[in-house]
């Protein structure tokens, strides 16, 4: 994703709660508590070296939706580039200009559903002068689930305004859903920043454990939904499969809200936490009476959640169901990911 920033010369910077800037002293003391990255890293989800706390700004509603905006002080994180034919993740770390870590939270307030394919930008005001605005990559942490977030340079201490904006849902609708979250929408948060609050937020080592195969448990906050997907899905199971540390779960799912044919659904999730993978680009090659062999396209559905379908004529259930990974998930990741979801080669499902 293209990441774009703009600093306004008179610099002023904020999100009350949710951002601050520190000076560079504070800053550097802050980076040496983030320990080296683990050397010799599985590709597979990891348990990382450190988790941090956060603290919480505050909510608005954007649209019909909810947004959360949270902040910790500046991290590393990677994103996923393409090197060569292969799908890798390139690190990107805090530099001296950064002052925060900012996430932002998405979801559909009745259900509770994260809402992961929407684009989704930052500007963040001071007295009425723009300090920062950015398109913000969309996220899957093992604390925070899937959210969008980046590092932003602020100025001090003091109010803030923190804009959120969501574009049109890049996804299928269905149900409840239909018809909705077409629009872009703004929000705004109103923020009270203390350089002693950013320096109170603690960061716990995972000393003992770095590096194994595992992850941390999300955070349990009644307020914020973390993204996970459902534990089993409804109609006529096409089975489970992994592919690049990922689990897959597949059905073939008749109801109205789908329309007049069978619906094929493939919901991928992380390991351990169960957590939506959204970003794929997926293919189904489904066998069972009629036959299937197509794209799966992202949807959003009040009882399945995030996912992948298409409706399928014909198909009842499935015999036997292959997946092709064409494009891994195109989301940023936080320690622990970043060498999972890349390298995800076919996988029948069983």
């Amino acid at each position: 994703m293209d990441r774009r920033r703009f600093l306004s010369a008179a610099g002023a910077a904020g999100v009350g709660s949710l951002a601050g800037c520190i000076g560079v002293p504070d800053l550097l003391e802050r980076r040496s508590r983030e320990p080296p990255v683990v050397a010799d890293r599985p590709a597979a989800v990891y348990v990382p070296t450190h988790v941090d706390s956060m603290e919480m700004a505050g909510t608005t509603a954007v649209g019909d939706l909810q947004a959360a905006v949270t902040y910790s002080y500046p991290h590393r994180f990677w994103v996923v580039e393409r090197d060569d034919g292969a799908f890798v993740t390139k690190r990107v770390a805090a530099t001296a200009e950064d002052s925060v870590h900012l996430m932002v939270s998405v979801w559909e307030p009745e259900t509770g559903l994260v809402v992961p394919n929407t684009g989704l930008s930052v500007a963040i005001r001071r007295g009425g002068e723009l300090v920062s605005q950015e398109v913000v990559y969309p996220m899957l942490s093992q604390r925070m689930g899937v959210h969008y977030g980046a590092n932003f340079p602020l100025d001090g201490d003091g109010t803030y305004e923190v804009e959120v904006s969501v574009g049109g849902l890049d996804a299928n609708r269905f149900g409840s859903f239909a018809g909705r979250f077409a629009d872009p929408a703004t929000g705004t948060v109103a923020l009270e920043f203390a350089t002693r609050t950013l320096n109170d937020i603690t960061s716990e080592s995972l000393a003992d454990t770095q590096g194994e195969r595992g992850a941390v448990r999300p955070m349990e906050m009644a307020s914020i939904p973390v993204g996970r997907a459902p534990e089993t899905l409804p109609g006529a199971s096409l089975g489970r499969g992994t592919s690049g540390d990922a689990a897959f779960l597949g059905s073939v799912v008749s109801a109205d809200r789908f329309g007049d044919d069978p619906y094929v659904v493939v919901s991928p999730r992380t390991p351990h936490n169960g957590l939506v993978l959204p970003g794929m680009a997926l293919e189904a090659s489904i066998d069972g009476g009629a036959s299937f062999d197509g794209p799966l396209g992202a949807g959003l559905d009040p009882e399945l959640g995030f996912h992948y379908g298409a409706p399928a004529p014909g198909l009842a259930d499935g015999e036997t169901a292959e997946l092709r990974v064409e494009t891994p998930p195109q989301v940023a990741r936080h320690e622990g990911y970043e060498t999972a979801f890349l390298d995800m080669p076919t996988v029948t499902l069983a």
